[in-house]
């Protein structure tokens, strides 16, 4: 059974087209990362998912049922939310904000001080959350987000302010979630550093979907070139004639080279045979940049039409 299942989902407010034909659907144990620019239709297709909006066109399925029904009601402690700029009462502790949350969630308060664990809080359990940092708040928020031990975890734009340490152990969290079985939707326009923790990418433009797949997948989409960093002294001067047309930039003992996917082989094969060489690196394109060539290619199209 698909977690999530949207179909041809549309959403309008009045004359504004948020979504357009959204199709989409993600498996258990899942991460998806659902990326775009601000406006793209991110946080509507969460609250699709929610429940909070109703497709004015199209399907939207959560663990098998529709969740905008009174049925949905039941299922809704299988879901844990991680809205961004998360915030709580900072009179409370952290292990008090927990333990509310249980309350509302139905759920035994021993998870609390568990989680409050697992998610490095519990050396702060009993401070007032006006003290914590906003890496601190964010784990605090994913900790009542994971209350009950959800099937499926919606994460809106949840590192937006944190520093690198905080982000990395961040995602090392949701990674332990995925490897539970949890399905998780992590919502962001912030790239860097994400690729390695999702399993596929659905990348939207303007309400509609302009790529999804894995990252493999994605790379054959946009047939981007992959660079052959070679450095040596005098290399530049030492490239056989196929290297040399391929050149994109070059300097004192360093040549980029620029080629399709599919050359690798022969790219590799040509290269381990110049005379002084002394390191090669390979650059294939980043989520960041494939991100950025859907995004460019629909401006295009956009422009045109």
């Amino acid at each position: 059974m698909s977690i999530i299942s949207l179909d041809r989902a549309e959403m309008r407010f009045e004359k504004l087209h948020v979504l357009k034909g959204i199709s989409l659907t993600l498996g258990e144990g899942e991460v998806l990362g659902l990326f775009g620019h601000n406006g793209a239709g991110k946080t509507t297709t969460i609250k699709l998912i929610l429940g909070l909006l109703k497709p004015c066109k199209g399907s939207v399925r959560v663990l098998g049922m529709d969740p905008a029904s009174k049925e949905f009601r039941s299922a809704r402690q299988q879901i844990g939310f991680l809205q961004e700029n998360v915030s709580f009462y900072d009179q409370l502790t952290g292990y008090e904000v927990l333990r509310y949350f249980a309350r509302l969630k139905g759920v035994d308060n021993k998870q609390c001080q568990s989680l409050l664990e697992e998610l490095g809080l519990d050396h702060a359990c009993y401070r007032k959350v006006r003290t914590y940092s906003k890496g601190m708040r964010q784990r605090l928020g994913l900790a009542q987000a994971m209350l009950g031990n959800p099937k499926l975890l919606l994460l809106d734009e949840p590192t937006v302010g944190l520093d690198p340490v905080a982000t990395r152990a961040f995602y090392q969290s949701v990674q332990r979630l995925k490897e539970r079985g949890c399905t998780v939707v992590l919502c962001s326009h912030a790239l860097p550093g994400v690729e390695q923790y999702i399993d596929r990418a659905a990348i939207l433009g303007h309400g509609q979907l302009l790529a999804q797949g894995d990252i493999e997948q994605l790379r054959n989409q946009a047939n981007l070139p992959l660079e052959l960093v070679l450095q040596g002294s005098g290399i530049e001067n030492a490239l056989p004639e196929a290297l040399r047309a391929l050149i994109s930039h070059q300097e004192a003992g360093r040549v980029v080279i620029q080629a399709g996917l599919e050359e690798k082989l022969t790219l590799w094969k040509q290269a381990v045979s110049i005379e002084g060489l002394e390191d090669f690196q390979w650059r294939l394109p980043s989520l960041e940049d494939l991100y950025n060539h859907f995004c460019r290619q629909e401006e295009s199209s956009c422009a045109v039409s």
